[in-house]
């Protein structure tokens, strides 16, 4: 069995966040947790190629690295793609994903990742792609890659897989035909009663769950508070300096208006699709208002307009991913002792 094997800097042994931008290399060989891959799927296993590549020039050059990728395995005689295991590490898992999709249908061969259910690249792929639940630790490593090798094993033979608890996949949203002895109705009252009598029971259509979010407490003087704005609405200086994606965005922006009374259209930009981008360029305080809150800073409504204002784009991007924003931002608030933040939108 001929086997390629994609991973990020950190797992390629290259080094950490700081070599996030390196490029695609492709090496002969297991390299990493390749090696804890062959042993898993056998003596009969061969990690042949691996491919490395930094998660910020994964998810910034995805076209490129998909296509060099596939012109290598076209000449590799891959009998089997594996990608990762990718954790909780967004990009990593967004870049294994777009790869896994691409192997799967331009070179139909089997593929096979791991991410926690979190990471993004679960819900833009999990329609096309078993994707194997690796939680978030890492020390769990040897245990994913062992159930990752052995949902390979199935593919390769084409046996029937099982549901996603018994083989180990995350669910995919799909629905599945089966013969069963209760009708519906029966099950439905079967499950209702156990809810209400506090016992187990398994919804055959589980929903989406969103934790509560507390009411945070009110500014007692606005006066006196520091203000920062926040905008899911793509606004970026000229050049997009931190490459913040127009769909899906992985990342967001931090960027000065010290000294600025308002913001001028030739300075910005916008990275965000599915609307009407005219209005903003002309005046980018129809999205970020620093001229009215330079005013209010002025006439004593508010104690200070923060020197920063957050920027990323809000479209079409999974809740897990944007949970992980919307944390990261916030740990930015905390620390810049902000006390009360206006968010704006398309």
């Amino acid at each position: 069995m001929r086997v390629a094997h994609y991973l990020n800097q950190f797992f390629g042994g290259i080094g950490a966040e700081e070599h996030a931008g390196e490029a695609l290399e492709i090496r002969d060989g297991a390299v990493g947790p390749g090696k804890l891959l062959e042993s898993a799927l056998g003596d009969s296993a061969r990690v042949v190629v691996t491919f490395v590549c930094g998660d910020n020039y994964a998810v910034e050059h995805q076209d490129e690295l998909t296509a060099a990728v596939l012109a290598k395995l076209r000449t590799a005689n891959i009998d089997l793609f594996i990608a990762g295991p990718c954790f909780d590490a967004g990009r990593y898992g967004m870049a294994a994903g777009a790869l896994c999709r691409a192997v799967q249908n331009e070179l139909k061969i089997p593929v096979v990742t791991a991410m926690s259910d979190e990471n993004p690249g679960v819900d833009l792929h999990r329609d096309a792609l078993y994707i194997i639940d690796s939680g978030t630790s890492i020390a769990k490593l040897r245990d994913v890659i062992a159930k990752m090798a052995a949902l390979s094993r199935k593919l390769l033979a084409n046996l029937p897989l099982g549901l996603p608890h018994e083989d180990g996949y995350l669910q995919r949203g799909w629905l599945r035909d089966q013969l069963v002895e209760q009708r519906a109705a029966t099950r439905l009252v079967d499950m209702l009663l156990a809810k209400m009598t506090g016992n187990p029971f398994e919804s055959e259509m589980p929903a989406t769950s969103f934790a509560p979010v507390p009411i945070p407490a009110a500014v007692k003087d606005l006066s006196k508070a520091k203000v920062m704005l926040i905008t899911d609405g793509g606004l970026v200086p000229k050049g997009n300096p931190d490459r913040i994606e127009g769909t899906a965005a992985t990342r967001w922006g931090s960027y000065s208006i010290a000294d600025n009374d308002d913001l001028r259209g030739e300075e910005y930009e916008v990275s965000h699709g599915g609307y009407d981008t005219r209005f903003v360029q002309q005046d980018p305080d129809r999205l970020v208002p620093v001229d009215a809150m330079r005013e209010m800073e002025r006439s004593g409504v508010i104690g200070k307009l923060h020197d920063e204002f957050l920027s990323t784009c809000g479209r079409s991007n999974p809740l897990s991913n944007t949970r992980r924003l919307g944390r990261e931002m916030a740990a930015k608030v905390k620390q810049e002792g902000v006390d009360a933040v206006i968010l704006t939108s398309t």
